[in-house]
């Protein structure tokens, strides 16, 4: 008998977010921009899936702010790098080490960089689903933050 429950998170896990094919960023990691809603310049360190597409982390000024492709200009300008790029890229297919009783693979939903860290984002538990009139809402409480030792690299 083959375990339905099993099989959909399987499948829930494996299929990213965006569709078939990655939806292109706007902006790359580290690159330097400009905020359009605050009229500043701040560099790109973290960008994540979210309902209205990509959203970026843009540290400016000592702070962060999120904000949606639409609101930012990219320079073409990278940030000068004194420590290591991400060892995984978005759409990846990853081994959560620490996958509990679920399947271990995943997809890198969004990459932030932390304190000089680099932080991946997954899906770590199947997302609660309600309905809202004729709409399945999931719950973002499933996307957890996890670095790169809870993950492995897989052949597929």
């Amino acid at each position: 008998m083959i375990n339905l429950v099993h099989t959909l998170e399987t499948c829930w896990y494996l299929s990213p977010p965006w569709g078939k094919e990655i939806a292109p960023l706007k902006v790359c990691l580290l690159e330097r921009v400009y905020l359009t809603t605050i009229k500043s310049f701040g560099y790109c360190c973290g960008v994540e899936w979210s309902d209205q597409g990509w959203s970026y982390e843009i540290a400016c000024d000592k702070n962060n702010t999120t904000v949606l492709g639409h609101e930012i200009i990219g320079t073409g300008e990278l940030f000068a790098l004194t420590f290591e790029k991400p060892i995984f890229r978005l759409g990846e297919t990853v081994a959560f080490r620490f996958h509990g009783d679920g399947p271990e693979l995943r997809i890198i939903q969004g990459i932030q960089l932390i304190c000089d860290s680099w932080f991946y984002c997954i899906e770590w538990m199947s997302p609660r689903i309600s309905y809202k009139r004729d709409e399945v809402k999931t719950s973002r409480d499933s996307i957890a933050r996890v670095t790169d030792y809870d993950l492995e690299k897989v052949r597929i």
